[in-house]
């Protein structure tokens, strides 16, 4: 395996993998993509082995019950599937499809300061959560925010996602800070 010079802050996880599939070295793959197979459709995986960027190559991949499996070129045993188990599954952003206007990617939305309109610091967006209904931000209280509290605010844009800044960092929200 040869070591990729890939920043790893341009790089994004689309998925993981989970458990070994078969005799053959295939293995399941978590995918966070919609729909699901589209992370099959990335041809230049990336993967952290030993604290370093390592391509991985996806010979072939397949919809499998509910979920998703993947052969890897040179992964042909359960036990060698076995080593990739957690593993994140990150591509160049520069491979990723140019959203519209006032689309977002979640990684792009994850690390955010969130402000209410008032200007409240609530805190930091830890990660996304999808629901079914609607997403939701978890954000996460900081040392400089109105509290350590975390809170669970859907992803409602213009009802209650006011205003994102990526170029700040922040976004305003219509949210009550006592929530």
């Amino acid at each position: 395996m040869s070591v990729t010079s890939e920043n790893a802050d341009d790089l994004v996880v689309l998925g993981r993998f989970t458990a070994p599939y078969g005799v053959k070295g295939w293995i399941k793959v978590y995918s966070y993509t919609d729909p699901m197979e589209n992370i099959l459709n990335y041809s230049s995986w990336q993967v952290e082995c030993d604290g370093r960027l390592t391509p991985v190559k996806l010979e072939a991949g397949k919809r499998h019950g509910k979920g998703l499996i993947a052969k890897l070129a040179g992964v042909n045993t359960p036990e060698e599937a076995r080593l990739w188990n957690g593993r994140e599954i990150k591509v160049s952003a520069s491979e990723l499809p140019q959203l519209e206007t006032g689309e977002y990617y979640w990684s792009q939305l994850e690390n955010l300061l969130v402000y209410t309109e008032s200007g409240v610091l609530l805190g930091r967006v830890s990660h996304l959560m999808e629901t079914g209904a609607n997403d939701v931000l978890v954000v996460k209280g900081t040392a400089e925010s109105i509290d350590r509290q975390q809170r669970l605010i859907p992803w409602l844009p213009d009802q209650v996602v006011k205003e994102v800044d990526l170029n700040s960092g922040s976004m305003r929200v219509d949210w009550d800070p006592d929530f």
